[in-house]
């Protein structure tokens, strides 16, 4: 019998006959071989050649035959012999997620399952898809949980209602970050860490009310973030969508101005006050400030509301002019506020005072039994007998307020005999002496007068009244001239959201001030952590040439969300406190992971 190949056609002949192969019939082929390279005098290498195969592989033939006959001929094909990416965990994973939401791409199921510890790329989950037969739309509604719509800011002019339920919030963010996104807005995403370390999430879960998983908490992380870079006016006339903005508040868009009035308008100034309470204990806890030198005063704005309400005039040649106000309790050592509180233009300062000074003992953990207790300083418009008797009856606080120079006080300071005061150095000299108000007899305050000049005609006099007794060279001529902190603070951080009155709905202005307050604290933290030059940077400083003025893109790596900065200014400085910052974050304590953008960690990189 002969064994012939021609134009790769296999025919065996013999005596009676011929026998034509069918050329995709692989186990003759291979069995020709193997008898001509056995049987026939053709020699294994030579038959290796005939047949198209190298000598190694003839041999690895020969040796399936023998072990398993003509089933060792089959052609095997090559590769993993099992799914061992499309596991049946893997697969079982794919159909829940896409049962759970089924809008959602092979893109954003990937990112889910890589957070459990499985990779698949996007092509296996379509194949999954598409063998279980989910490629089609699922029903979607669920009457008992109808979806929640918001009304976004897509462009300047133009507005449209998105699905804000979680599970269309977690599927539209995982998708911009499966799609990447690149902006001058991505340096927002630096105020990031601060969050982590200040506990913002928290502080903004309980004021909404809500689990993490719902839009409430995020809008307010937006109002955060939006006074952070000192945007606090109608968003009608600007966008900040499609840059990096929304996506690090958790965010798939941003809200209208509604959208954040129906939020606010929600809430109490209860609420507020508990979230300032919360921020401020946490911040004492952080040694932001020491809590023992405080300064009171009120911080003013002018008011264009058509409502009726009352008129200040504090000059008299100024017309009266309708005021929004707000009162701050400022520590004097770290110019860093402690908590504030608002009122209509009809309450006093005298008024306002007292619930302030409640919150601030709250969050200090100040009580009547301390030895040492914080001291108040107050300005001339404090000098009110209805504050010091409540200060004195709480017996929380000590204050020293100083005196209106009245004319009927003048004449009695300058009455005082000369031996009387204490010559500290020359032109100054101080007076101590106990006092009471004209309808209060008891108790006595403590009155301190210093007397400036050298000569009888250029003496001047300032009053200060106190309800305790105090050293009077710190307390007057240190401790008082440190209350000139809180213009520095307002000049620092008034672009935040207290240079303009807003809305005189209390509760709605109560709870986006205390949204700046957070926003406040964060960019606190990540100036000192920055240390020079950014120490000396105010407020709108940040916003305009650090949080929206770099460019940079987002987008994730495994578990991590990787931010890329590009040419940031003082990028050496920057990156010694951003890269690797999920093993920064563990080392200091704080859960790298970020609670709003589902639990994905955060690390930057900067070309």
């Amino acid at each position: 019998m002969n064994i012939n190949i021609s134009n790769h056609h296999l025919r065996f002949t013999g005596p009676a006959g011929s026998l034509l192969v069918p050329d995709d019939d692989e186990v003759s082929h291979r069995l020709a071989m193997l008898i001509e390279g056995e049987c026939e005098q053709l020699g294994p290498t030579k038959a290796a050649q005939k047949y198209g195969f190298t000598r190694q592989r003839y041999y690895q033939i020969l040796a399936h035959f023998y072990e398993e006959g003509a089933e060792g001929l089959i052609l095997q094909t090559p590769g993993p012999r099992t799914n061992y990416r499309r596991t049946d965990q893997a697969v079982r994973l794919v159909i829940r997620c896409r049962f759970l939401d089924p809008e959602a791409s092979p893109a954003v199921i990937g990112q889910k399952i890589r957070q459990q510890g499985i990779v698949l790329s996007d092509r296996s989950i379509e194949r999954i898809i598409a063998d279980y037969g989910l490629q089609k739309k699922l029903y979607a509604l669920n009457p008992a949980n109808p979806p929640q719509f918001v009304q976004t800011q897509r462009t300047r002019k133009k507005q449209r209602p998105v699905p804000a339920d979680p599970k269309s919030l977690e599927r539209q963010n995982r998708q911009l970050l499966a799609d990447k996104i690149s902006g001058n807005q991505i340096g927002i995403w630096l105020l990031l860490p601060e969050h982590l370390r200040l506990g913002t999430w928290d502080l903004l879960c309980s004021w909404s009310a809500q689990p993490p998983e719902r839009v409430e908490p995020r809008l307010a992380l937006h109002l955060v973030n939006e006074a952070a870079m000192c945007l606090c006016s109608y968003r009608q006339r600007r966008t900040l969508s499609q840059k990096g903005f929304e996506l690090a508040n958790g965010l798939p868009f941003v809200p209208t101005d509604l959208a954040i009035h129906d939020l606010l308008a929600a809430h109490t100034v209860a609420q507020a006050q508990q979230l300032q309470i919360g921020l401020g204990k946490l911040r004492r806890a952080s040694r932001h400030f020491p809590g023992t030198l405080l300064a009171l005063d009120p911080h003013r704005m002018l008011s264009y509301s058509q409502r009726q309400m009352r008129r200040h005039r504090f000059n008299p040649e100024h017309k009266p002019a309708k005021m929004a106000q707000t009162f701050f309790l400022l520590d004097c050592h770290s110019a860093q506020p402690v908590c504030f509180t608002l009122s209509s233009s009809a309450q006093s300062v005298t008024q306002a005072s007292p619930a302030l000074l409640h919150m601030a003992a709250e969050i200090l953990g100040a009580v009547p039994s301390a030895k040492d207790k914080p001291l108040i300083l107050a300005d001339k418009e404090h000098f009110a007998e209805e504050l010091f008797q409540s200060v004195r009856q709480d017996n929380v606080f000590d204050l020293l307020c100083a005196q209106p120079a009245y004319p009927q006080l003048r004449t009695r300071w300058q009455k005082i005999p000369p031996a009387s005061f204490h010559e500290h150095w020359p032109g100054y000299a101080t007076c101590a002496r106990p006092y009471h108000f004209q309808h209060q007899p008891e108790p006595t305050y403590y009155e301190y007068i210093q007397r400036t000049g050298c000569r009888p005609e250029d003496l001047h006099y300032q009053g200060f009244l106190g309800t305790a007794q105090l050293e009077r060279i710190p307390a007057l001529t240190k401790n008082y001239p440190d209350r000139w902190h809180v213009e520095e603070f307002f000049k620092f951080n008034q672009a935040l959201g207290w240079h303009r009155a807003g809305t005189l709905n209390l509760n709605i202005r109560f709870g986006h001030l205390s949204m700046v307050l957070l926003a406040q604290a964060a960019i606190h933290q990540l100036r000192q952590r920055l240390d020079h030059p950014f120490l000396q940077w105010d407020a709108l400083h940040f916003a305009r040439h650090l949080f929206e003025g770099l460019e940079g893109d987002v987008r994730v790596e495994n578990q991590t969300i990787v931010v890329t900065l590009y040419n940031p200014p003082n990028a050496s400085l920057l990156q010694s406190h951003y890269e690797h910052l999920p093993e920064k974050l563990a080392r200091e304590g704080v859960n790298p992971c970020i609670p709003w953008l589902y639990n994905f960690k955060i690390d930057f990189r900067f070309k």
